[in-house]
């Protein structure tokens, strides 16, 4: 009866999962990891992945001797990184020459194989030799004029010092030029003294050289081995483009329209318009006084505004605007002109050229590209790296993305080629407001000069840059 209870009291047997055993096992671990901190049961370095959980003097010499294999390893790589950057091309088939010929000279019996080799050797023991030692110098690098117009002489100098205490030998120095290369031999030195070298750089095109970094070179004469020293930075000549002197009197059109009175009314210019009754906020200066006295109330003059001129000067990047390069130059010569001329007779100005459209953009970008106005240099700063592009916005996109952004604008020139057709630009003179005068400068060399007038715009055609001083004189005696 007691057995019969006690069978119908018990307990079921319990069901263990996959979960379970795993929650139980990591419990397991934990417990043993905390009861002992040597253990390496669940660790996982460099030790381990060798020895697993040996330990003993075995183990310990073991793992010395991959340390130790690790860390010649380490020298062993860093060597042939060295060798690696002093090593020609020439050198390695020299060195691949080596074993093969005194291996093959000495197997086949061939003398001829083993002088070979043994050649190969001399040769490279004595390019070895060209490496040793390191010379106390001191080299630096100046653009005497960071500035200069294409066309110009424009030089470089490169000054050495011996900073030692000892005679240097000669060394050779390359130099970085643009896309070109200046090799000068330098001499060697006597302890303190110092020696300069000037070289030239070209510039026949406009734009941004950079020169330098300076290198010294040592190699052998056969060219086995060649190591490269930098000692200083690169440089940057900026060749700017040619430009004309525009008197002031040539520009009519901005002599003429700056200081005429317009519509819009103001309390404080030049222009005397009317009287009105005085109002919190006006200066007290221009309260007519004679008028207060006969009316019984503060009168003051009111104003006409007069026009300031602004000169905006926009210039075509497009390719599709110029039928050859020298068109695209010459263009950029008459922008520089304009420009120059301008801030030196502190007008507001406002220089823009073409913006382009990214190769992949999925349309077309209306945008222009705002050139610095703040002073000479700057503005031919920024000229010396402007380039045609076949996406660029043509002159009427340019105009009518100017014309919307600048405001107060009075004198507005176009600059482009000779294939920009008389209908697109007559187009691009109606995208400025009304009252503004409009100039388009066409830069064709295989035309004459001149000039025509239609409504609201103005065509100056000039062949050389020499033209456009005459060509703005005739257009504002016109």
């Amino acid at each position: 009866m007691a057995a019969t209870t006690s069978g119908s009291h018990s307990t079921p047997p319990t069901r263990v999962t996959g979960s379970s055993l795993r929650s139980n096992t990591s419990a397991v671990s934990a417990r043993f990891d905390s009861q002992f901190t040597t253990g390496t049961r669940g660790l996982t370095n460099a030790r381990t992945r060798i020895v697993g959980e040996r330990t003993g003097a075995l183990a310990d010499a073991v793992i010395a001797t991959v340390r130790f294999a690790r860390a010649i390893g380490l020298v062993v790589r860093r060597v042939v990184a060295r060798i690696a950057t002093v090593v020609t091309p020439l050198g390695w088939s020299i060195v691949t020459l080596i074993p093969l010929s005194l291996g093959f000279g000495y197997v086949l019996g061939w003398i001829e194989l083993v002088v070979v080799g043994l050649a190969a050797i001399a040769l490279v023991v004595i390019a070895v030799i060209y490496l040793i030692g390191r010379s106390s110098i001191h080299i630096g690098l100046s653009i005497p004029h960071s500035r200069v117009v294409a066309g110009e002489r424009a030089v470089g100098e490169v000054v050495i010092s011996n900073t030692g205490r000892r005679r240097t030998l000669g060394v050779t120095v390359e130099i970085p030029v643009g896309a070109g290369l200046a090799e000068v031999a330098l001499p060697g030195l006597r302890k303190g003294s110092q020696f300069t070298h000037d070289f030239v750089v070209p510039t026949a095109r406009r734009g941004v050289i950079p020169v330098g970094p300076v290198r010294t070179v040592r190699a052998d004469p056969v060219g086995i081995v060649r190591r490269e020293l930098v000692w200083t930075g690169v440089q940057e000549l900026f060749v700017h483009p040619h430009t004309v002197g525009i008197p002031s009197m040539s520009t009519g059109f901005i002599r003429d329209l700056e200081g005429n009175p317009t519509r819009e009314l103001t309390n404080n210019d030049v222009s005397f318009h009317a009287l009105r009754e005085y109002m919190p906020g006006d200066e007290r200066r221009n309260i007519h006084w004679k008028s207060t006295a006969r009316t019984g109330t503060y009168m003051v003059r009111q104003f006409e505004e007069t026009r300031r001129s602004h000169l905006v000067i926009a210039l075509s990047l497009a390719s599709s605007d110029y039928a050859t390069d020298d068109e695209f130059e010459l263009a950029v010569s008459v922008t520089g002109s304009l420009g120059i001329r301008a801030i030196r007779d502190t007008r507001t100005v406002t220089v823009v050229a073409s913006e382009d459209t990214p190769e992949f953009a999925k349309r077309k970008v209306f945008a222009v590209r705002l050139l610095s106005t703040l002073t000479r240099s700057r503005l031919l700063d920024d000229l010396a790296v402007v380039e045609l592009t076949e996406s660029a916005l043509a002159i009427t996109d340019v105009a009518r993305v100017t014309g919307e952004q600048a405001s107060g604008v009075s004198v507005a020139f176009l600059v482009c080629g000779s294939t920009v057709s008389p209908q697109a630009l007559r187009a691009a003179s109606t995208k400025f407001p009304v009252g503004v005068e409009v100039v388009a400068v066409v830069c064709d060399p295989d035309s004459a000069p001149g000039l025509r007038r239609v409504a609201g715009l103005s065509v100056l055609t000039i062949g050389y840059l020499d033209d456009l001083k005459q060509s703005l004189a005739r257009a504002a005696a016109a």
